[in-house]
């Protein structure tokens, strides 16, 4: 089975990849995972890749595709693949679409987990972090046992500067930005289909495991 995972940021996407790779055997293929394997390799289009990003520079498409071909061709990918990070745009979704053709593969789905904003601002402010220990908490998910309190040093928890209101909601609308032409794209070629994330992690994986299980009927 060839997918494609999207979500906005703290939607759970890494939890239900998690489980699909190992309840389905496939390799979870992360943009960030794949051009440090093609850089640590030393492949030409890893070289390139890095000479773009060591200037501060985007990777131009061609060399992401190039990189992801690599990646595809290899022999984990043989049952499929979760794709997840790419693709980013419109331009992008178009070459994979030629690249699968010409492998003779297609995408099966592509699984959007559908968060309310609300509730993503609640999972993603609520992070607190000891400035000594390191330790992490949530207000919701993971309290202290002392209401802004480290259990470990008894020092006061703060929440950085990234997990400030502000720019969580900046985040999430560029992010969302982002998402929707891609959103458009694959609802017209019928790959689409939304998640209900905002259930029990379990029921969320069961609600895929039953798409997913429609494949193999």
């Amino acid at each position: 089975m060839n997918l494609i995972l999207m979500g906005l940021p703290g939607a759970g996407k890494g939890t239900q990849a998690e489980r699909i790779v190992q309840d389905y055997g496939i390799p979870h293929i992360s943009t960030g995972d794949m051009f440090r394997a093609a850089i640590k390799g030393e492949t030409e289009l890893g070289l390139k890749a890095k000479s773009f990003m060591d200037a501060g520079e985007l990777v131009p498409d061609e060399v992401t595709i190039g990189i992801v071909r690599e990646r595809l061709m290899k022999d984990d990918c043989q049952k499929g693949f979760l794709l997840d990070g790419f693709p980013r745009t419109v331009a992008q979704a178009e070459a994979l679409e030629e690249l699968l053709s010409s492998m003779g593969r297609k995408l099966d789905y592509v699984l959007n987990v559908e968060v309310p904003e609300k509730l993503l601002m609640d999972r993603l402010t609520g992070r607190r972090v000891s400035p000594t220990s390191g330790k992490t908490y949530h207000v919701i998910f993971n309290p202290p046992k002392q209401e802004g309190i480290c259990d470990l040093d008894g020092s006061e928890l703060i929440q950085r500067d990234d997990d400030k209101p502000e720019t969580v909601k900046k985040r999430l609308e560029v992010n969302q930005a982002q998402a929707k032409p891609l959103v458009d794209f694959y609802t017209e070629k019928g790959y689409l289909r939304e998640i209900n994330g905002d259930q029990d992690i379990n029921k969320v994986f069961e609600d895929i495991n039953q798409l997913l299980k429609g494949l193999h009927a």
